[in-house]
């Protein structure tokens, strides 16, 4: 089987089951090395003729998308399902999704470069925010006119007025984000989610490595919403009161929110708040007091276990990095970028003034961070393409600037991926104030690179 190319496209149309003996039908070595050698801007599978298929069977595509990516960088994925389907492969691949999905082949025209310029009013949404941020970006680069709804109920209700929009955009995924471990909020707050019964088994599901690169990039709020658990015993108890003493080292606060002790020793409560740790009643209690969430989430003291010096391979890599900055920042702000100058050396901001930043860490066959330091206009800028409307709001403009640097990190995923470099990412950090950006990374050093949008000064820092 071999893609029907069209408009820049490569397309492939399975019929009937997809499972992994009908998939080595489907494809032969010739049709693995045609297809890689292919110049377009995307190599996907339809399933609009797919009557059945498992995950043995996407899998002999997917192994397909890897070579794609390697050899000529498209975009792969699946397109022309429905809502089962979409479901079914959300589920196979929730903890990797490496390749896109497009609910229709008419959407994915949209994403695609071959398609520029040619302007649509889109109805978009998605329940994941970083998802729609990075959709909105897209098309809004392609020169497309993104309308973002935020719940579902507001999607439906613009969504019955199809003569309002050239195009409707949901069940849609683009495959280059970051893992979904957990959820940032307003504060810079990580909120792990924890339920049932917790034993020993709570050591062995926490990603620790991926906590252990939150507190490197300098998130300092960890809260744990524990409405849902029963119960714990006193290995849960264990883990927990050794994670706390942890966080103490980088000045780190841990909570539970939604604890009863109805089922678990009072004592328990007692030691864990010997340990640190905060209990509360209701998420609210912390994330709607504003004082009290930005004196627990606040940058505090340099990282006592990050003292390490940026390495061969980070260097190598540095093209990489840079790339998938400049590529988003470009899209957002619709200006070039011009490189000033590089060194190795301690982070300088010479201007602090107006300047908002984040760091995203990385982590896996490489590790260390990437810190951005924007102009606030860029910032107010992005937020204006996402919300479609100017905005003073320092919030907005700080949850805005966060999603944007997700995009760089899955960007960096990607690029990396393609190198066979295999790492996963934080979720990002942002700092109203440059000067506690400066106490995360203090003494670290790295490669400084500082570019201009336009004027507008803009430093990117990778360390360790």
């Amino acid at each position: 089987m071999k893609p029907i190319v069209k408009n820049g496209i490569g397309v492939f149309y399975p019929q009937g089951f997809l499972d992994g003996n009908s998939c080595n039908s489907f494809l032969s070595m010739d049709d693995l090395a045609a297809t890689s050698s292919l110049k377009v801007d995307m190599i996907l599978v339809s399933l609009k003729k797919v009557v059945f298929f498992n995950k043995n069977g996407l899998n002999s595509f997917i192994k397909l998308f890897v070579k794609v990516r390697q050899t000529n960088h498209a975009t792969v994925g699946f397109c022309d399902y429905d809502t089962k389907k979409y479901n079914a492969i959300m589920v196979f691949y929730k903890d990797d999704m490496n390749f896109s999905l497009f609910k229709t082949l008419d959407i994915a025209y949209l994403f695609s470069s071959s398609f520029k310029n040619q302007s649509k009013n889109i109805l978009l949404y998605s329940e994941d925010k970083s998802q729609r941020t990075a959709m909105a970006i897209e098309l809004h680069d392609n020169g497309h006119n993104p309308v973002i709804t935020l719940t579902q109920e507001e999607f439906r209700e613009k969504a019955s007025k199809e003569d309002a929009y050239d195009e409707i955009i949901d069940a849609t995924f683009l495959g280059q984000m970051g893992q979904k471990i957990a959820t940032r909020v307003t504060g810079n707050a990580i909120i792990y989610s924890i339920s049932s019964f917790l034993d020993a088994e709570i050591g062995n599901k926490f990603n620790i490595e991926y906590h252990n690169n939150s507190l490197n990039v300098g998130f300092r709020l960890f809260i744990f919403d524990a409405y849902k658990v029963i119960s714990m015993n006193v290995h849960a108890l264990n883990f927990f009161s050794r994670l706390s003493t942890s966080a103490a080292e980088y000045n780190a606060t841990i909570c539970f929110v939604g604890m009863t002790f109805e089922k678990t020793p009072e004592v328990f409560k007692e030691n864990l708040e010997d340990s640190g740790i905060m209990f509360f009643e209701q998420m609210d209690d912390i994330l709607q007091d504003k004082d009290l969430l930005k004196e627990l989430g606040a940058s505090s003291a340099s990282n006592v276990k990050s003292k390490r010096i940026i390495n061969k391979k980070t260097v190598t890599e540095l093209p990489r990095f840079i790339d998938a900055t400049v590529a988003t920042i470009e899209m957002m702000t619709n200006s070039k970028a011009v490189k000033q100058s590089a060194k190795v050396q301690n982070i300088s901001i010479d201007d602090k003034t107006d300047r908002i930043a984040s760091s995203i860490g990385y982590y896996g066959d490489m590790d260390g961070m990437v810190i951005l330091v924007f102009p606030k206009q860029i910032a107010k800028k992005a937020c204006e393409l996402l919300i479609g409307e100017e905005t003073d709001d320092i919030e907005m403009i700080l949850d805005t600037l966060a999603e944007l640097v997700n995009i760089v990190g899955g960007k960096i995923k990607t690029l990396l991926s393609d190198e066979r470099i295999s790492v996963d990412i934080t979720l990002p950090r942002t700092y109203q104030d440059v000067d506690g950006l400066l106490e995360v990374i203090e003494n670290k050093k790295g490669v400084q690179v500082d570019l201009s949008f336009d004027n507008d000064k803009f430093l990117f820092f990778l360390t360790r």
